[in-house]
């Protein structure tokens, strides 16, 4: 018989659900588009001071609407980081035209720069890369620069389903972090599930890429809405949990809620504090001021509304 002791595992370690719920929505960003911003009478009443609104700039929308939504949203006190769809910026005159207008007429200073939505480039430029390498934004003081993360891939960039050019792509936008003074960040695509998300975040740890990862997660909206959304987007292996959820007929009419999704993922950055997750971003699918109150239900205090604070 061995004299040595049994060796007991380690405990994993306990978490406070509710408060890691609180903590991993802290800070959170939220996503509109013009048209959708118009919907909401007083940004004020439902996000909490400070908040990063992204501003989504679809093809065909005026730069003077994106513009005076910026305005608007800046005026009212929140961070604002428009998109910078590359596809559909025709040459760098352009770009500097847009940067000099947010800055000029909404003090902005920071943007998302990504491909776009767009097949066929309209000009110049098809990638996040060739905005960053005109040196525009530096140029301008921006003192932060986000660029988009693919957590299940990405159809449109790895045609063959790896992930061998978005990786490469992550590694090139890690080393340009390296270099400029602007604060970098990946906004990711939605997703639905935890376990892919959590692989890909200690995957690029591995890989060496310690850009801070905002999580893309779609707020509460109907499932065929999200499925529709999930489907054009591209979303990976996540979307089996709403496709899952639509063969259960006692769920098909409820609205979706990201709570499963979210608490997987609060506790398990609690649980592993190193973990590469900074901050949570909210696709608003089903509505702003929806996606927000239930933001602010779930963050409790940490997420109270502006209005709320005074």
């Amino acid at each position: 018989m061995s004299l040595m002791p049994f060796l007991k595992r380690k405990a994993a370690p306990v978490v406070d659900t509710a408060g890691a719920m609180a903590d991993f929505l802290t800070g959170y960003s939220i996503e509109v588009m013009p048209r959708t911003a118009e919907k909401v009478a007083d940004f004020r009443a439902i996000l909490p001071v400070g908040t990063r609104v992204y501003i989504a700039h679809i093809d065909g929308t005026p730069i003077e609407d994106m513009v005076a939504t910026a305005r608007r949203l800046a005026g009212e006190g929140f961070d604002v980081m428009p998109h910078m769809p590359a596809r559909i910026i025709h040459d760098a005159a352009m770009l500097a035209d847009w940067i000099a207008r947010y800055q000029g007429e909404a003090g902005v200073t920071q943007a998302l720069l990504l491909a776009g939505g767009v097949k066929q480039p309209h000009g110049a430029f098809h990638s996040s890369m060739q905005l960053l390498e005109t040196g525009l934004f530096d140029k301008a003081g921006f003192t932060r620069l986000h660029v988009a993360g693919h957590p299940e891939g990405n159809r449109d960039i790895d045609l063959d389903g790896s992930d061998r050019v978005v990786m490469e792509a992550l590694r090139w936008k890690q080393a340009f972090s390296a270099r400029t003074d602007a604060r970098m960040a990946l906004a990711t695509q939605f997703c639905f599930e935890a376990a892919p998300v959590i692989d890909w975040v200690n995957r690029l740890q591995t890989e060496g890429i310690d850009l801070p990862v905002h999580i893309g997660i779609a707020g509460p909206a109907k499932l065929q809405t999200l499925i529709k959304f999930a489907i054009a987007c591209g979303v990976g292996p996540s979307l089996r949990v709403l496709q899952k959820r639509a063969m259960d007929v006692t769920k098909l009419l409820l609205p979706y809620e990201p709570t499963e999704v979210l608490t997987d993922l609060a506790r398990h950055r609690a649980a592993h504090p190193g973990f590469g997750i900074a901050q949570v971003h909210f696709f608003p699918l089903g509505g702003i001021t929806p996606t927000a109150t239930w933001a602010n239900e779930q963050g409790g205090r940490a997420t109270r509304p502006a209005a709320a604070q005074g």
